[in-house]
C-alpha cells in the first residue's frame, strides 16, 4: 500500500478504535504517575526536613501506590508505541524521521532515568543516606515528567507540524530544525497543561483515598496530613490548569480552528462569538475572548471553514473544496515526480516539483473525498469539553472546601465533604479522559493536522486482524486495570500506621 491509496472504511475504523482503546487505558495511569510523583516527593521532603518517622511512613505508603500504577502504565505505554509501526506504518514512514526522534529520546534518556532512580527509591531506604534517597525520589518524578515532555512534543507536532521539509524522492518528511520541533510554543503549552492536570489528578486521588480512611476511622493522622498536602497541591494545580488551558485555547484558535468550532458546537461564527455553556445558554462574546483575548475577536464556525471565509483583517481562507482541489494537484504532481524520477527525466521532475511546492500546503487535503469529512464528531467533542471544564471547576470547589475545613480542624465533622472527596476520584478520571477526547477526536480526520489524514496513515492490514487484536487488547487491558484496582485497594486497606 502507498500513500496514494485510500483504505477501506472497516480497516480504518477498527484501527482507530484500537488506538483509541490503548490510549484511553494508558491515560488512566500516566496522570496518576505524574501527580503521585509530586505528592510523594513532598512527603519525603517533610521527612528529611523534620526527621519525623511519621512522614517516612506516609511517603512509603504513597510510593507503594505510585509503584503499582507505574508498572501497569509501562505495559500499556509500550503497546501504544508499537502500534505506530503495526497499525499506522504509512504514518511512521511518512513522518518517522521527525516523530521518532522525541520518542527515542524519551526511551533512551527519560525512561531509563526514571527506571534507574525508582529502584533506589523503593529498595534504598536503609542502604543510602536520606539526602540521596530524597534526590532519587524527586529524580524519579522528574524522569516521569521528562518522559511526558518528549511524548507531548511528538503529540504537539501532530497537532501543529513544524520544523520539517517534504522529500519527494524518499516520500518522507525530514526534520530540518530539531529545536523548532522540541520547543515549539504549542508543545510547551501542551506539556504544562497536561502535567498540571496530572498533578491535579494525583492530588484529588490523595484526598479521595485519605477521605476514605477518615470515613473508616483508620490512619487518622496520616489521612489528615495527606489531605492537607493533597488539597494545596490540587488547588495550585487546578489554577495552573486553568491558566495553561487559556493558552491552549489561543493555540487551538490559531492552528486548529475546526477543533475549536467543534468544541463549541459553532456552525456559523463571526465577531463577538458567544460561548455556549450548554445548548440554549450562551455568554455573549465569551468565545471570542477565549480564542483571541478580544470580546470582538473573529472566530469561524464549522460551516465557515467548509465554505471559506475572509477575516476582518482581509485575510482570505480558502474553502474546503479549494483546498481539496489543490491537494489533488499536489498528489498528481507528486505522482508525476515519482514517474519522472523512475524514468530519469529531470525536466519532468523539475516541472512536477514546481507544481508540488506550489500546492504542498494542501497535500493532505488531496486524500479527503467529501468536505464533511473535515468536521469531527461535534456532539462528542462539544460535550467532552463541557465535562472537562465543568468537572474541573467542581473539583476545585471540593479541594477548596477540603482545605478550608481542614484548616479549621472540622473536616471529620463534615462527613458529606469526605464523601465528596472520595467520589472525586472517578470524577477527576472522567475529566481527564474528556480532555483527551477533545484533544485527539477534535482534530479528526487528521493524523497530522492538515498534512496527513488517518485514511492515508493506516497500515495495509486485514480488518479481521485488527479486530482480533482489538478484542485481545480489550481483554488484557481490562484484566490489568482490574488487577491494579484490586492491588491498590488491598494496599490501602492494609495500611496500618496509627
Amino acid at each position: 500500500m502507498t500513500l496514494l491509496d485510500i483504505t477501506d472504511s472497516a480497516l480504518l475504523d477498527w484501527s482507530r478504535a484500537q488506538f483509541a482503546l490503548t490510549a484511553c487505558y494508558h491515560w488512566l495511569f500516566v496522570p496518576l504517575t505524574l501527580g503521585l510523583a509530586l505528592v510523594m516527593g513532598i512527603m519525603e521532603t517533610n521527612y528529611v526536613r523534620t526527621k519525623d518517622e511519621f512522614w517516612k511512613s506516609t511517603a512509603q505508603f504513597w510510593q507503594k501506590l505510585f509503584g503499582i500504577n507505574f508498572a501497569i502504565g509501562v505495559a500499556t505505554g509500550i503497546i501504544l508505541e508499537f502500534e505506530f509501526g503495526t497499525n499506522w506504518s504509512n504514518y511512521s514512514w511518512f513522518v518517522g524521521d521527525i516523530f521518532g526522534a522525541p520518542l527515542a529520546i524519551e526511551g533512551i534518556v527519560a525512561f531509563f532515568m526514571e527506571a534507574t532512580f525508582i529502584a533506589v527509591m523503593f529498595f534504598g531506604w536503609n542502604k543510602v543516606g536520606r539526602g540521596f534517597h530524597l534526590a532519587s525520589t524527586w529524580l524519579t518524578g522528574l524522569g516521569a515528567t521528562l518522559s511526558a515532555w518528549w511524548i507531548l512534543v511528538a503529540n504537539s507536532w501532530m497537532q501543529h507540524p513544524v520544523g520539517m521539509e517534504f522529500n519527494p524522492e524518499t516520500v518522507r518528511n525530514e526534520m530540518m530544525d530539531f529545536f523548532a520541533v522540541a520547543f515549539a510554543p504549542e508543545a510547551v503549552t501542551k506539556f504544562c497543561h497536561t502535567v498540571t492536570s496530572g498533578w491535579m489528578l494525583g492530588a484529588v486521588f490523595t484526598v479521595g483515598v485519605s477521605s476514605w480512611m477518615l470515613l473508616r476511622g483508620r490512619n487518622r493522622l496520616m489521612a489528615l496530613a495527606s489531605i492537607k498536602v493533597g488539597a494545596v497541591v490540587g488547588i495550585v494545580a487546578a489554577l495552573l490548569v486553568m491558566f495553561t488551558g487559556d493558552r491552549s485555547g489561543l493555540d487551538m484558535a490559531r492552528n486548529q480552528p475546526m477543533k475549536l468550532a467543534a468544541a463549541e458546537g459553532l456552525e456559523r461564527g463571526g465577531q463577538g462569538a458567544p460561548f455556549s455553556v450548554v445548548p440554549g445558554i450562551e455568554v455573549p462574546g465569551a468565545l471570542s475572548f477565549l480564542a483571541t483575548h478580544d470580546f470582538e475577536g473573529f472566530v469561524p464556525g464549522t460551516q465557515d471553514i467548509i465554505d471559506g471565509y475572509t477575516t476582518p483583517d482581509g485575510e482570505r481562507v480558502p474553502s474546503a473544496a479549494e483546498k481539496m482541489a489543490r491537494g489533488k494537484l499536489a498528489l498528481e504532481a507528486f505522482k508525476d515526480f515519482r514517474e519522472g524520477h523512475a524514468k530519469g527525466d529531470q525536466n519532468a521532475k523539475n516541472e512536477a516539483l514546481k507544481t508540488l511546492n506550489e500546492h504542498k500546503a494542501y497535500f493532505g487535503y488531496g486524500y479527503i473525498q467529501e468536505a464533511e469529512e473535515l468536521v469531527p464528531p461535534v456532539g462528542l467533542v462539544y460535550w467532552s469539553f463541557r465535562v472537562m471544564v465543568g468537572v474541573g471547576c467542581l473539583l476545585l470547589l471540593v479541594l477548596l472546601l477540603v482545605w478550608w475545613y481542614g484548616r479549621q480542624n472540622r473536616l471529620e465533622q463534615n462527613r458529606w465533604l469526605l464523601h465528596a472527596g472520595l467520589w472525586s476520584i472517578p470524577l477527576v478520571y472522567l475529566a481527564s479522559q474528556a480532555g483527551w477526547i477533545v484533544a485527539e477526536v477534535g482534530r479528526q480526520p487528521w493524523a497530522i493536522q492538515d498534512l496527513l489524514p488517518v485514511n492515508a496513515a493506516v497500515s495495509s492490514l486485514s480488518a479481521g486482524a485488527v479486530i482480533t487484536t482489538f478484542v485481545l487488547f480489550l481483554i488484557i487491558f481490562t484484566v490489568l486495570l482490574i488487577a491494579e484496582v484490586r492491588i491498590m485497594c488491598r494496599a490501602i486497606k492494609g495500611c496500618q500506621l496509627d
